[in-house]
C-alpha cells in the first residue's frame, strides 16, 4: 500500500444532482516538522481528478486535505 495526502482544489457540481468532478493536488509544506513536508518530499507533483456520480461528492470540501491509499487490485 502507498499512502498519499491530497488537497481538494475544486469541486464542480453538475445540475440535477447528476454528480460532481473533484480535482485534487498533493499537499505542500516547507516546515520540516509538519507531516505535509514528508508527503511533499515523496509526491511533489501530480493530480487526481474524479467524477463521482453519487451524493458521496458532498463528503469533499474545497481546501481540505484527504489521505489517499493505493492498494493493488485483484487479478
Amino acid at each position: 500500500m502507498v499512502r498519499a495526502k491530497f488537497l481538494v482544489e475544486s469541486i464542480t457540481i453538475y445540475a440535477l444532482g447528476y454528480g460532481a468532478t473533484i480535482k485534487m493536488r498533493p499537499v505542500y509544506s516547507d516546515d520540516p516538522g509538519h507531516e505535509n513536508k514528508q508527503f511533499w518530499d515523496a509526491t511533489p507533483s501530480g493530480s487526481i481528478e474524479m467524477f463521482i456520480k453519487s451524493t458521496a461528492a458532498q463528503d469533499f470540501i474545497v481546501g481540505q486535505e484527504y489521505y489517499v491509499d493505493f492498494t493493488q487490485g485483484g487479478n
